[in-house]
C-alpha cells in the first residue's frame, strides 16, 4: 500500500470473474464488499477460497451482502454479472454510488455500455475486458487456470486518473492490468469470445479440441478474420488479419478449457447471445460489412438456447 487515498470496492456479480478479481483485492489488503446470491451463507461461514495457477489464497472474512442495499458508497463497482442479468443493474447499483463513483462492466460483448449507460445516464463507465480462463466450480470456490490480464477501457468517466489508479490497484493484487482503447479492447476480445464461445457450443468441445482440429480450427480461423474485418471497418486501427493467428496461438497454449457459453448451456442457463452475436453483427452492417459466418453461428445458437431452456 501507499500513502494515495485507498479506494472503495464493491463487487456485483461474484461468481468466477467477480470472486477472482475481487479476492485478488481483498487478499492484497483493499477495502473490498462483495454482493452475493445463492453463494452467501457458504461465504459467510467458510469464506471465499480462490485457486489459481498464480497463487492460491482463502478470504476468511469476507465483507459478504446478500442485498445491494445493505452495501456501503463505493469509489468503483466491478460489474461481472452475466449481460442477460442487466436489467437488475437500475435495481442493484444505485446503493453503491456517489456521484463520482466509477462502475467497470467486466462483461462480455459489443454495445453493453451503450445500453447500461442508457438505462442509467449519469452514471459513470469503464469497459473491462478480462484474458482469463476461470470459473466457479462450487459455492464460495473459483478455479482459476490460465491468463489473468485485464484491460481497463473508459466509456464515460471524465477523471481518467481514476482508471489509471483501479489499474495500478489490480496490479498491485497479482492482476495485472492495462488502460486501452475502448473500441479496440472490445472489438479484439470479441475476435476470441465470438468463434470459441459460440462454437464450445455447437461443437460440444472444449477450447483445445476447437483449435486442434483440423477442420473446425480452419472454421474458427475465418471466423475471426470475419470479426476482424467488422472491426477495422468500425475504426479499429491496432488489429490486422495477423491478430487471428495470436489468437489462435494463444489458445492452443491454454490448458483444455469450457468458455462461459458452454458451462450456461450444460447447465440451461440462458446463453449471452444478444451481446455477443445479434449486437455486434448489427453493428457491423450499419458500417458495411456483413457477417455471414457469425449469423450463421447465432442462428444455431438461438435455435439450440430455445430448445435447452423448454
Amino acid at each position: 500500500m501507499n500513502d494515495k487515498k485507498q479506494l472503495r470496492y464493491g463487487i456485483i456479480g461474484t461468481g468466477a470473474i467477480g470472486g477472482y478479481y475481487g479476492g485478488r483485492l481483498a487478499q492484497a489488503g483493499f477495502d473490498v464488499h462483495f454482493l452475493f446470491h445463492s453463494d452467501y451463507d457458504y461465504v459467510v461461514r467458510n469464506g471465499l477460497q480462490v485457486d489459481s495457477c498464480d497463487g492460491s489464497f482463502s478470504l476468511q472474512h469476507v465483507n459478504a451482502y446478500h442485498h445491494a442495499a445493505d452495501m456501503p458508497k463505493c469509489d468503483v463497482v466491478l460489474v461481472s454479472l452475466k449481460t442477460v442479468n442487466n436489467k437488475l443493474l437500475p435495481t442493484l447499483l444505485p446503493p453503491l454510488l456517489k456521484p463520482d463513483t466509477l462502475v467497470v462492466l467486466i462483461q462480455n460483448g459489443i454495445g453493453v455500455e451503450e445500453d447500461v449507460q442508457k438505462m442509467m445516464p449519469n452514471v459513470r463507465l469503464a469497459a473491462g475486458v478480462a484474458y482469463i480462463c476461470v470459473a466457479k466450480t462450487q459455492p464460495g470456490h473459483v478455479n482459476h487456470q490460465y491468463l489473468g490480464r485485464l484491460s481497463l477501457a473508459n466509456y464515460s468517466c471524465p477523471d481518467a486518473s481514476l482508471l489509471n489508479a483501479v489499474a495500478d490497484d489490480l496490479t498491485a493484487a497479482k492482476a495485472k492490468t492495462k488502460v486501452a482503447d475502448y473500441l479496440e479492447a472490445r472489438w479484439k476480445k470479441a475476435v476470441w469470445n465470438m468463434t470459441f464461445n459460440g462454437m464450445s457450443v455447437v461443437e460440444n468441445a472444449q477450447t483445445d479440441q476447437l483449435a486442434n482440429d483440423p477442420v473446425t480450427g480452419k472454421l474458427i480461423y475465418r471466423q475471426m478474420l470475419e470479426v476482424i474485418a467488422a472491426a477495422k471497418a468500425l475504426g479499429v486501427k491496432q488489429i490486422s488479419d495477423s491478430y487471428a493467428d495470436d489468437v489462435m496461438d494463444m489458445t492452443r497454449k491454454m490448458k483444455p478449457y469450457s468458455p462461459s457459453m458452454k458451462l450456461d448451456y450444460e447447465f440451461h442457463r440462458p446463453m449471452e447471445i444478444y451481446y455477443l452475436y445479434t449486437r455486434p453483427i448489427a453493428i457491423a452492417r450499419s458500417a458495411g460489412v456483413d457477417m455471414p459466418l457469425m449469423q450463421a453461428l447465432e442462428d444455431k445458437l438461438s435455435s439450440m438456447d430455445a430448445a435447452n431452456r423448454g
